[in-house]
Order: structure tokens, then sequence, then C-alpha cells
């Protein structure tokens, strides 16, 4: 039975989830990469770089028990790469003021916000309300020299990735467009329900650091994101995917999209999440419903958003406003070990479902996991951190000379006493240690030097950590 199958939330689920408590947080998430960047200092040796790619090969080994079946759903669209400035200046843009705005209803919308966000060097992600306004950018953004098209939505990445393993069948439910659909790997199912006559376009405007447009200069590289995503943001292919799962019979549920919704407002946000809910009462479990952590075996999420959980439920240190450069391993523990036993089974008298936490920021991955449930996570916190290095720089495997490693060498278990004294072996770049019946792997990044692809990093990350890992058997229920 597939309702025996790991149930998985990524990223973008943690933020569907964050959504639905405070509606600004998905916006502010955008900034970590801007605010991790700049403060970081290299560590001036190629030899620990050298060590730790030499050692990940050894400490990379495929699980015992392999997954065979995945389902991933719900959101795909094509990302359209494209010059910020070149693209405002082909729409006959000039150069003004800059001004935030929550959602983008025309062209000149578009512009102040994009030079709001250039200015300050900060990612944001806006909709576009006007639909036909938005398909005649879109066409330019395509048209435009230079432009890339690439899968994008986390559903459609994350199955690409897990596609890549010839031992996986993978079902990709999401609206799938004749351009996206010729771009999909061959081994990735689609349900022809999924299937739509014109593609969901995201466009990714980018700026370089020091570039200049009238009078605002980007104080470094960054991204700003638009999309008019209806098909995405009423998570339309929900239905689909959840019928598809009894005929498939997965062995790996892996969900996302939900964050999606934020442009749509707080009461389509419940009222999908109820239709789905009451569709599926014979479920066991609920797959969706207004708290979203007790039922999932295993979430993904990087360091904004493992703070911002800790803000909205009134975790450790939720003081914080933002991490100060590298976050702290010893605050990111203390969550992360709040987060299992609150919201997860730290304690074996708990109903909740989630088990594992795969944490992953700029400089270093952790994954912490409930003792029992899950092995082979050496090697898949090894995995994800290696894909990391490797396609940042838009490599397949890690060059040492594009790579820094920027991670601390020295940390502690924990922000407070008593705490365990920690390092990482270069030769074996994998710390563990326990809190209580919690397992925590650690292991650096090696950090490219000039990255060329960040978006859907994240994705290939929390895809690459689950084919290196399995579950211990569950009974039938």
């Amino acid at each position: 039975m597939w309702r025996n199958a790991v149930l998985v939330a990524v990223l973008a689920l943690g933020m569907g989830y964050l959504y639905h408590t405070d509606p600004e947080l998905p916006a502010r998430m955008l900034n970590y990469i801007s605010e991790s960047l700049p403060q970081m200092e290299p560590s001036g040796s190629s030899e620990l770089e050298e060590a730790i790619a030499r050692a990940w090969q050894t400490l990379i080994t495929a699980p015992a028990r392999r997954w065979a079946r995945v389902a991933v759903g719900v959101n795909a669209c094509v990302d359209v790469v494209v010059s910020g400035v070149g693209l405002l200046q082909a729409l006959a843009l000039e150069p003004g003021s800059g001004r935030d705005h929550e959602m983008l209803h025309n062209k000149e919308d578009l512009k102040e916000a994009f030079v709001h966000y250039m200015g300050k060097g900060a990612a944001a992600e806006r909709f576009f309300s006007d639909k036909e306004v938005f398909q005649r950018i879109a066409r330019a953004a395509a048209e435009y020299p230079g432009a890339q098209l690439y899968v994008g939505g986390n559903a459609a990445l994350i199955g690409q990735k897990l596609a890549s393993n010839p031992e996986l069948v993978v079902l990709l439910c999401g609206p799938v467009g004749p351009k996206l659909h010729d771009m999909l790997d061959e081994q990735i199912v689609v349900p022809p329900e999924s299937l739509q006559e014109t593609d969901e376009f995201h466009l990714i405007l980018e700026y370089m650091s020091g570039e200049q447009w009238g009078s605002s200069r980007a104080p470094q590289a960054n991204r700003f994101i638009l999309s008019h995503d209806v098909s995405n943001g009423e998570m339309s292919t929900l239905e689909t995917f959840v019928a598809s799962l009894e005929e498939f019979q997965p062995d790996l549920v892996v969900l996302s999209g939900l964050h999606m919704m934020e442009g749509m407002g707080r009461d389509l946000w419940e009222e999908r999440l109820k239709e789905v809910r009451d569709q599926n009462r014979s479920f066991n479990r609920d797959i969706l419903r207004f708290q979203v952590m007790p039922i999932v075996n295993s979430i993904g999420l990087n360091e904004q958003e493992l703070l911002f959980l800790a803000q909205s439920g009134g975790g450790p240190h939720a003081d914080l406003t933002s991490w100060d450069g590298i976050p702290d391993v010893g605050r990111v523990s203390d969550i992360l070990l709040w987060v299992l036993e609150q919201h997860g089974r730290a304690d074996p008298e708990s109903e909740a479902d989630l088990t594992r936490i795969h944490f992953h920021t700029l400089a270093y991955h952790i994954l912490a996991t409930v003792d029992g449930h899950w092995g082979n996570q050496v090697a898949a916190v090894a995995a994800g951190a290696r894909v990391a290095s490797s396609q940042a720089c838009g490599l397949q495997a890690v060059d040492i000379t594009k790579v820094v490693l920027k991670a601390p060498l020295n940390f502690h278990s924990s922000f407070s006493e008593p705490r365990e004294s920690l390092a990482v072996d270069p030769t074996r770049p994998v710390t563990m240690w326990r809190r209580g019946n919690v397992s925590f792997h650690l292991t650096p990044v090696l950090v490219c030097k000039q990255p060329l692809r960040t978006v859907g990093l994240g994705d290939a990350i929390s895809a690459e950590g689950l084919v290196f890992s399995e579950v211990t058997p569950r009974p039938e229920l």
C-alpha cells in the first residue's frame, strides 16, 4: 500500500506551512542568499578542500535498501533566466526610483520593485496580476538575446534530479506544458491529467555585482523573480497527484509547492487543503492539514526557514531577527532538536511522523534524525553537500580550484551548556553527535567561488540526500 510510503516535504512545503502562520515570511526568506555571501571569509588552504572532496568519494556509499518508485508533486514551470536591466530596457522602461510592491499590476510596478531590490542586492519574488501583460513580458524575456530556459518548480526540479538515477521510476504531477514536457527527463512519468496546453513561466531577472541602471547600483549579484502562475498558485494538480498515488504505488512521496499559494490569499490556502482532506477521508492519515509538520517523515529547509520555525513557534533563539553571517552550529542544533521534540517523534510516545530534518546553509549541511528510523545518513549528508559544490559551479564533479571551504572547523553541539566541543576532520568530513535520541551529522560545503546557477540548488540537495538515505521498514497499517 502506498500509504506506507515515506512522505517527505522539501523547502517549499516548509514555507507553505509558515505562510499559513505569517504571510510576510516567504518574501523575507528570499533575502537569505544576500545575507550570507558577503560576510564569509575563505579558509585559505586548498589542501583542506582537496582532503574533503577526496574523503566524500569514500563516504558516499549506496544505501542497502534503495527507493524504486518515487512520486513528486505538485509545482512545475519553465524558468526563464535573463538580464534584468536588459529586459526592462527592451520593454522600453526608463530607470527611476525604487519602490516595493507586494503584488505587481503593471510594468511600472515591475520596474520600481526591481530597482528597489537591485539597490539592496536582495532577492525577491512577486506575483504579476495582469495575465496579458505578463504574457507579453514573458515573450520578450524568452526572445531576449542570451535568455536561458530551464526546468523550474520545486517538484519538477526534484523529479529531474531523481530521474538521473536509472534505478528510479519517477512520477511527476504538476502543471506541465509542451515546452516543459520536452525538457523533462525521459524517465519521468507525467499523468495525462497533469498536461496543459500552455506552460507556466517564471521570469528570473538577474543582475550582477556592481551593475548600474540609472542611479541604482547593485552591491552584489542576485535575482528578482516574477510570475503569473495561477495553476501552481491554486495547486490545480493536487487532486491528480493524490489520485495517482494509488495506481503508481510509490515507496517515497515528495511534496512541495504549498508556498505558491501565497499570491492567492489565505482563504484559498485553507479552502484547497480542506478540499483535498475531505476528498480523501479513507486515508489512515490526512496527507494535508493545517499542521503539516507532524504528518511528514522528513523535511528539508534552509537557515531562514529554520529561524522562521523557531520564531513562529516560540522555539529556541526566537529572539534572533536574522543570522549574523554563517549560522552558529550550536544554535542550529538547538532549533533542530526542538522541532523534532515539538513536532516530531523524538518522544517515542508521540503520534507525529517527523523523524528527519535535512538542514542546508551555504557553508555546511546537517542531517538530524530520530534514532531507529533512518540509515546511511553519513553518505546522505555528504552527497547533498557534494552536489551543492558541483552544481553551483555548473559541473558534474567537484573541482577544488573552483571552490573554497567556509564552514567552521570547530564548533559546539549547543549554544548553551552543557555542550560538546566538536571539530571537522577533513579526512573524514562528517562530524556526528547525539542529543538524547536524536543524532546529528554535519559536513562542510565546498562553496563555489563563482556560482553559475543557484536556482534549484536546494531542491538538488534535498533530492540527492534522499537518494542516499534509507528508512527502517515499518509494518503495514
